[in-house]
C-alpha cells in the first residue's frame, strides 16, 4: 500500500508540473502566430501580469481541491516548479537581454524537479518532499539568492557584460552534461542511491561499480559539480563563478569523505580496491585516506 502510494506521488508530480508549465499558453493565446518579439514586452505588461497571477491562482486552486494534505504538498511544489520551467521558456526565446536567465531558469527547476521524479522511479521507499532539493540548506539557498543579485545588479549597470555568447553556451554544455551525468548516477545506482548519507547498510545495498560508476566514484556528485558552476558561466557571474566553484568543492569534498567511511565500513576490501582503480571525478579530491 505504501509503495502504490509513492508511486502516485510520482504520477501526480508529473501532473502538476505539466499544469505550471501551461503558463507558457498565456502569451500564445494573446497573439497567436505573431513573431516572437512580443512575448517578453506582453509579460512585463500590466495585463501580462494579471493573466499570470489569474492562472497561478486557477491552478493552485484546482490542486487544493483535488490533492489533500501531502499530496497537495507534492502538487503544489511541481506545479511551482513546472511554473518556473515555463517562464524561463518564455525568456528564452524572446528578444531580450534576459535570455539567459531564462536558460539558467529552465535549468534549475528542471534539476529540482527531475531530482524528485528519478527518485520516485527508483527508490520510492525514500521518496519525500525533501527530495526536490528545495531546502538542501540554508547556504543553497543562500547561493542561489546571492546569484541572482548579482545578475540582476549586473545586468541593470553593466548589461553588455552579460552577452558573452560563447561563455553562455559553455555554461549550457556544462549544464546539460552535468544534469545528465548525475541522473545517470542515479539511474545506475537504483535502490542504493538515496539523498541523505547511509550510516547503516540496508540489506538490499550493494556496492555499484558498473556504468558511470566505472568512470567515477561518485559521478553523482561531479555532475552537480559541474553542473552548479555551468549555471552562473551561463550567467556571467564572475563572482558567483569563482564563489559557487569554491564552496561546490568545499562541500563534496567533505561529503566524499563522510560517505567513504560508512561505504568501507559497509564493503570492506571491496571498496578499497575499487577507490584504488577509479578516480572521484572531481579535482584534488581523493576521498578518505586508507592506511595501508
Amino acid at each position: 500500500m505504501a509503495g502504490s502510494r509513492l508511486v502516485l506521488e510520482g504520477r501526480i508530480s508529473i501532473i502538476s508540473f505539466i499544469s505550471g508549465l501551461g503558463v507558457i499558453i498565456i502569451p500564445l493565446l494573446v497573439k497567436f502566430g505573431s513573431h516572437i518579439d512580443w512575448i517578453f514586452d506582453y509579460l512585463t505588461d500590466v495585463n501580462g501580469k494579471i493573466a499570470i497571477a489569474a492562472y497561478i491562482t486557477v491552478i493552485n486552486g484546482f490542486l487544493l481541491i483535488i490533492y489533500k494534505g501531502p499530496l497537495y504538498k507534492v502538487a503544489v511544489r511541481a506545479c511551482f516548479l513546472g511554473f518556473a520551467f515555463g517562464c524561463g521558456l518564455i525568456l528564452s526565446f524572446a528578444d531580450t537581454t534576459w535570455t539567459y536567465f531564462g536558460w539558467y531558469m529552465c535549468s534549475l527547476s528542471f534539476f529540482h524537479y527531475s531530482e524528485y521524479l528519478v527518485t520516485a522511479m527508483i527508490n520510492p521507499r525514500s521518496l519525500s518532499l525533501d527530495s526536490f532539493l528545495l531546502n538542501h540548506s540554508v547556504e543553497y539557498v543562500v547561493a542561489a539568492i546571492s546569484s541572482w543579485i548579482e545578475f540582476t545588479v549586473e545586468q541593470l549597470l553593466i548589461p553588455e557584460m552579460k552577452q558573452v555568447n560563447w561563455l553562455c553556451l559553455v555554461g549550457l554544455v556544462m549544464v546539460l552534461c552535468g544534469e545528465s551525468l548525475r541522473k545517470a548516477a542515479m539511474l545506475t545506482a537504483g535502490s542504493n542511491f538515496n539523498h541523505i548519507v547511509q550510516n547503516e547498510k540496508a540489506q538490499t545495498h550493494v556496492l555499484v561499480t558498473t556504468g558511470v560508476y566505472a568512470l567515477f566514484r561518485h559521478p553523482s556528485y561531479v555532475g552537480w559539480f559541474y553542473w552548479s558552476i555551468g549555471t552562473q558561466l551561463m550567467l556571467c557571474n564572475p563572482i558567483c563563478i569563482l564563489g559557487y566553484t569554491f564552496a561546490s568543492w568545499r562541500f563534496f569534498r567533505e561529503r566524499i569523505e563522510e560517505e567513504e567511511i560508512f561505504l568501507i565500513h559497509f564493503f570492506g576490501e571491496d571498496y578499497v580496491e575499487y577507490k584504488k582503480k577509479v578516480f572521484t571525478g572531481l579535482p584534488f579530491i581523493s576521498g578518505i585516506r586508507v592506511n595501508s
